[in-house]
């Protein structure tokens, strides 16, 4: 059972995401937030296993609540952003306020509820909207992807550790990898976690950020 805390300071929003998540045999609302504040003491009560946090709320925002979820939960507690606002710089604060998953709210239910297992299950999720050249232009730190990977960075990896980082970076899943290497998921990702420990990326959302930052993955031109 996924056990999930549900922030949003609207009522009857909050009131349908927990019907359609409740309806599902392996998820299970245990708590409900209407602040950040909240989100963050329901959290430290309940320990889910998936916080949902809207960015707009009283108090705390979405993403200083993800902050300080992490720092007390670490990767125990796994946060999905949920907004309406589709908004670029969100889209890497998010990440890089160590939340997992970012969907808008327009998205379908069925995707929502896909998003859920994928975080739970160590995967980084994004709104298919939301491109890695946008996480890449809001970056921080030196230009990115402007040249070759940093040559120390890239001595840490070996070729197909690199190879996985960057297709990573492109937004291809395990599966996706898998096929294109002609090999099986349990290949794939033993390369990537391996990839996630050298470069101590907490999961694939961080990696992502990171293949940018460190020049292990290009920004793609218009």
């Amino acid at each position: 059972m996924i056990r999930i805390v549900l922030a949003d300071d609207q009522p009857l929003v909050r009131m349908g995401f927990r019907a359609l998540l409740d309806s599902e045999d392996d998820l299970e609302v245990v708590g409900e937030a209407g602040t950040g504040e909240e989100a963050v003491r329901v959290c430290a009560r309940e320990k889910p296993d998936v916080a949902i946090l809207d960015i707009r709320m009283p108090d705390l925002d979405g993403l200083a609540a993800t902050h300080r979820i992490v720092a007390e939960h670490g990767d125990s507690v796994r946060v999905l952003i949920l907004t309406t606002f589709e908004l670029d710089e969100y889209v890497f604060e998010a990440l890089r306020a160590g939340a997992s998953g970012f969907l808008v709210k327009h998205t379908v239910p069925a995707e929502l509820i896909q998003a859920v297992h994928v975080i739970h299950a160590g995967e980084a999720l994004l709104s298919p909207s939301v491109t890695r050249r946008l996480i890449a232009r809001f970056a921080a730190g030196p230009p990115l992807g402007a040249g070759a990977p940093d040559p120390a960075v890239a001595r840490l990896l070996t070729a197909r550790e690199l190879q996985a980082v960057e297709l990573v970076a492109e937004g291809l899943s395990n599966g996706e990898i898998a096929e294109r290497w002609v090999v099986s998921d349990a290949t794939v990702r033993t390369h990537v976690s391996r990839a996630m420990t050298k470069l101590a990326a907490r999961d694939r959302a961080q990696l992502v950020v990171l293949a940018y930052r460190l020049g292990l993955a290009a920004i793609t031109p218009e």
